[in-house]
């Protein structure tokens, strides 16, 4: 086994584990406080921190790696989600909402620690990477498989809630964190992503167009999906469909398995990573256009209650195949018009504009869902989807 294939297995476990944890918190925080008398709002609010740091993280966190390493980083992440689970052990009286998004705000600070490093580290390990398509390859494995495990995690999170209740969940997943960080720390090199030029702080905006434009297309992706997947999805299926935390956290989870298992394998079905050439700007702008059918199709399928549980579940799956592709295709492309020497500092841009997205979205999930309903927030979804396909216009053929 060659260092660069030992260090690229020990980054993805670590970011295994830590996505582990992460869909479990999630879960546990929406089910949890929803039993508790939250609003959909309100459920929304927690993760209102949990998002806006997530934009100032990822807009630092590329300059911070650059300068300390990327391995630092990662580790700083893990040990923050440590924290920011330990946290939220205390009784329920100090539960406030302040507390819960002070917490939340630590995890997500966390997760866009851990995600930043994890990506660009991929592109550090591979530094004589001439072939697109195997770039393309381990990008698309190491956000599949993530996502995929978020999926374990969501059902994780509802299960430990059903068995252990709050608190005995969240002393399992700490406990099993800090055991991965140990093992985390004794195996990667201390100086993995640290250049040795140092980034000036005013580099962490991106000055180049086509990183620019891709970015704005992922603010409008993911806001997209969390505008309906977030608060409003959960509470529809548990207050509408009547189905309990386990089957919520199931079904779920097995939708985001199924979704990491079809970003892992973008490259063979999209057919357009082939003589050394990857997917381009067209390829995004394509598949945008294509999902942005299927919210609006739910939408109209809901509003006229044509079997409202068969046609969520399918129109989920659906949406959930076509949605991995996109997400796999931007993954790459942030990555491969990346040098070598700037590619933290442009994964952290790219990946603020998504926590942007998510915030904006993870807000309007609650809103729309308490005014407008399940048909509100798909619609808005779907428009989101497109602009996202019209600013893919602008990106490189």
């Amino acid at each position: 086994m060659t260092v660069a294939l030992r260090n690229y297995l020990t980054i993805t476990g670590s970011y295994w584990a830590f996505t582990l944890t992460d869909g479990a918190i999630r879960m546990l925080v929406v089910l949890y406080f929803h039993t508790l008398g939250y609003s959909p709002l309100e459920v929304a609010m927690l993760f209102l921190f949990y998002e806006f740091f997530g934009i100032v993280t990822n807009l630092l966190g590329g300059w911070l790696g650059s300068r300390i390493g990327l391995n630092i980083t990662m580790h700083i992440g893990m040990a923050l989600q440590i924290i920011a689970l330990s946290m939220l052990m205390v009784p329920d009286t100090w539960l406030s909402v302040f507390y819960v998004m002070f917490a939340q705000a630590l995890s997500g600070i966390a997760k866009d620690l851990n995600k930043m490093s994890a990506k660009a580290s991929v592109k550090m390990l591979m530094p004589d990477s001439n072939s697109d398509t195997k770039l393309f390859k381990w990008i698309a494995i190491l956000t599949g498989s993530k996502n995929a495990l978020k999926g374990v995690g969501f059902f994780l999170g509802a299960f430990l809630l059903q068995v252990f209740e709050f608190r005995g969940s969240l002393a399992i997943l700490s406990g099993s964190l800090f055991i991965v960080l140990i093992i985390s720390v004794i195996f990667l090199p201390g100086n993995l992503g640290k250049t040795k030029n140092k980034p000036k702080f005013n580099h962490i905006f991106s000055k180049t167009p086509a990183i620019n434009w891709l970015s704005a297309a992922r603010f409008f992706l993911f806001g997209s999906r969390d505008i309906w997947f977030v608060v409003a999805l959960p509470v529809y299926l548990t207050s509408v469909f009547k189905w309990d935390f386990t089957e919520v956290g199931g079904f779920l989870a097995i939708w985001i398995i199924g979704y990491g298992i079809v970003q892992a394998s973008a490259p063979r079905l999209i057919k357009q990573s082939h003589h050394g050439k990857g997917p381009d700007g067209n390829t995004a702008k394509e598949w945008s256009f294509i999902l942005a059918i299927f919210p609006a199709a739910l939408a109209i399928g809901l509003s006229y209650d044509f079997y409202p549980q068969q046609l969520l579940i399918l129109g989920l799956i659906l949406y959930g195949c076509v949605f991995a592709i996109n997400s796999a295709v931007h993954s790459y492309l942030i990555v491969a018009w990346s040098e070598h020497d700037k590619v933290a500092m442009n994964v952290g841009f790219y990946y603020m504009a998504n926590a942007a997205g998510r915030l904006t979205g993870t807000v309007l999930s609650g809103l729309i869902y308490q005014s407008q309903g399940i048909t509100g927030c798909l619609w808005l979804s779907s428009l989101f989807i497109i602009f996202a396909g019209l600013l893919s216009i602008r990106l490189p053929k």
